[in-house]
């Protein structure tokens, strides 16, 4: 059993304080399953909604190392102030980030494979620091959970030498 100091966030995006009471995480849980070669590196987790005391809603996500490549690019899109689609393969539910006039911005995370069901929630009004904080946090989770398994060909996989460095 994991306890709340083991969760770690990969995104928080909320309105500043005293505003809507809306936000968005996908927040780390830990690996999907330790100490295995092939299901090391994956990050069990969860996208997490809120607004207000109306919705409270979560989506199991299972990230791979390539998602964290994608969320970085996908953030620079977003501070390109450019529209961005992230954990769109289908095997998982989907996010989508649109840029809003002021600042703000829209999330939507559709849940594709299994409920069928898509949330869209505004983020008003943004810290203008929301940009860097995100980058922090996506360091802060690379630095927890390290690629620690390299494939060295299709389907074969080995520990990274310098694993314990």
């Amino acid at each position: 059993m994991r306890s709340a100091d083991d969760v770690i966030n990969l995104i928080h995006l909320a309105d500043r304080p005293g505003t809507s009471g809306h936000s968005v995480s996908v927040r780390v849980l830990g690996r999907s399953h330790p100490g295995i070669l092939t299901g090391h590196d994956l990050l069990d987790s969860e996208i997490v909604i809120l607004a207000g005391e109306s919705l409270n809603a979560s989506f199991p996500v299972t990230l791979f190392p390539e998602d964290l490549e994608d969320w970085e690019e996908n953030l620079a899109r977003l501070e390109a102030q450019r529209f961005a689609t992230w954990l769109d393969s289908g095997r998982t539910p989907s996010m989508r980030f649109e840029p809003r006039e002021g600042g703000g911005l829209s999330v939507s995370v559709h849940d594709g494979p299994s409920t069928g069901i898509t949330v869209t929630l505004p983020l008003f009004v943004l810290p203008p620091t929301w940009a860097a904080e995100q980058r922090d946090l996506l360091t802060r989770v690379r630095e927890v959970y390290p690629r620690e398994v390299v494939e060295t060909s299709p389907g074969a996989y080995e520990w990274r030498r310098d694993r314990h460095a």
